[in-house]
C-alpha cells in the first residue's frame, strides 16, 4: 500500500470513519470515477489545487465532479491571486500526486473551501491518495475534517 493511501486510511480511522477505500482502475475523470463506483458525477469530490501567489502555499477547492472552479471567485475567497500549482509544489505541500489529491491526510495544513453542490448528497466520493483509489464519506463529515466552509466558487 502506498504511503499516500496509508495516510488517507489513517486519517479516516482517526476520525472514526470507515476505511472503505475502493480501487477504480484508471479513472482519469470524475465521470469515469462516478461510473466505477455507480454514483452521479456530482457525487465525486474533485480536489482542485491552486498556488496562492502572495503566500506561495497551496489552497484547496473541493468541487462537485460536474463543476468547474471560477478562478476569480476562488481568488476572492482566498483573498489573494491564485495561479497554477505545479506537481512539485502540490506533492511537497499535500503529499499527494496530481490526480490523487485527497481532501484529508495532507502533510501540511491547507486552506480549503467546499462547493455547496457536494452538500446535497448523503454520500460523496473523493480521491484516497492515488489516482486509482476513492473513498465514500458523508459531506458533513468532509466539512468537519477539512474545516472547509461552503462557498460559491464555481462557474
Amino acid at each position: 500500500m502506498s504511503k499516500s493511501l496509508s495516510r488517507v486510511r489513517a486519517a479516516l480511522i482517526a476520525a472514526g470513519q470507515s476505511d472503505d477505500i475502493r480501487e477504480v482502475g484508471a479513472a482519469r475523470t470524475a465521470a469515469e470515477a462516478a461510473s466505477a463506483v455507480g454514483c452521479e458525477i456530482d457525487q465525486i469530490a474533485k480536489s482542485i489545487i491552486f498556488r496562492a501567489e502572495e503566500t506561495g502555499t497551496v489552497v484547496l477547492f473541493l468541487t462537485a465532479g460536474g463543476n468547474q472552479v471560477d478562478r476569480d471567485k476562488a481568488s476572492a475567497l482566498a483573498a489573494e491571486p491564485l495561479g497554477k500549482a505545479d506537481a512539485g509544489l502540490i506533492r511537497a505541500q499535500t503529499g499527494f500526486a496530481i490526480g490523487g489529491v485527497a481532501p484529508i491526510g495532507h502533510l501540511n495544513p491547507i486552506r480549503a473551501w467546499c462547493d455547496p453542490r457536494l452538500t446535497e448528497f448523503e454520500v460523496i466520493w473523493a480521491a484516497a491518495g492515488t489516482p486509482r483509489h476513492v473513498f465514500p464519506l458523508d459531506p458533513k463529515v468532509l466539512l468537519a475534517l477539512t474545516g472547509a466552509p461552503v462557498a460559491d466558487f464555481t462557474q
